[in-house]
């Protein structure tokens, strides 16, 4: 089996590493990663005439590693285009994103952006994340429980046109994870989203000023403000137990059916009789 493994963390990422460790016994990998971290990019492209770095980093056994200064799905159509052309890969993998991509999160997501981008061209693509920010992240359980999971999926990968799937982990370690459960997209939405970046936002995040100065220090001017999007999650009220982000909380690993071709049907049918 050929694999298109990508990320949205960039190619240093340890998620993307975890991930890699995880597909090795499913066939030979191609990883090609954003050069800097893409969180957010959704399916964005890059398009027009600037020039995007590519670079290739290393050849290892059944292993072939390159990197884009681009968005997520912009490496899936970089790697389709020209370093895998003409052959197809049989599949494309996401991830292993660090934070969750379950609920609202899953429309903003680069990691999910790059499987529907493999999804569109026509191959079977999974997005692949877990519920933490931590630095220092244990991506084991992920390493762990994912292989089968994917084998499940591909053993029974749905004929629909446009559908991917969209696998979020909770942060537990892989005994204390109560199982896994098919689940729907959440309903939610984040309140005060953007906030003052400063001692207390790092306070309250658990993060320390390496962080700080690594992400921002270097892109502040002296007359402006900073500011970081990170607000709170809300959890609507209509929400039905199969919920991804519900079941998540409680300790499950949820496999959600996603598809590219989102028209509501139901209002199709409604303005048909309208208009």
């Amino acid at each position: 089996m050929r694999i298109l493994v990508t990320n949205d963390d960039g190619y240093q990422a340890r998620g993307l590493r975890s991930l890699v460790w995880a597909l090795r016994p499913f066939g030979d990998l191609t990883i090609i990663s954003p050069k800097t971290a893409q969180s957010g990019m959704s399916m964005a492209v890059s398009m027009g005439f600037r020039p995007i770095a590519v670079k290739h980093i290393e050849t290892l056994p059944g292993e072939d590693w390159w990197y884009l200064d681009g968005t997520p799905a912009s490496c899936v159509k970089f790697g389709l285009d020209n370093i895998l052309y003409p052959q197809k890969p049989d599949l494309v993998v996401s991830g292993i994103n660090h934070g969750n991509n379950a609920a609202t999160a899953s429309l903003y997501s680069g990691t999910i952006g790059a499987a529907m981008e493999g999804t569109l061209n026509g191959i079977p693509s999974v997005g692949v994340s877990l519920d933490t920010f931590q630095e220092d992240a244990d991506f084991s359980a992920v390493e762990k429980l994912f292989p089968d999971i994917l084998r499940t999926l591909l053993k029974h990968y749905s004929t629909r046109k446009g559908t991917f799937y969209n696998v979020n982990f909770p942060y537990l370690p892989a005994e204390d994870i109560k199982g896994i459960r098919p689940a729907r997209v959440g309903h939610a939405h984040w309140e005060k989203e953007y906030v003052c970046y400063g001692a207390e936002f790092l306070a309250s995040k658990g993060l320390g000023q390496s962080f700080a100065a690594r992400a921002y220090a270097d892109s502040k001017q002296p007359d402006e403000d900073l500011y970081v999007m990170a607000g709170d999650f809300v959890s609507e009220p209509d929400n039905l137990p199969d919920a991804d982000h519900i079941l998540m909380s409680q300790g499950y690993i949820t496999v959600t059916p996603q598809n590219i071709y989102n028209t509501d049907l139901d209002e199709l049918g409604r303005l048909c009789d309208i208009i």
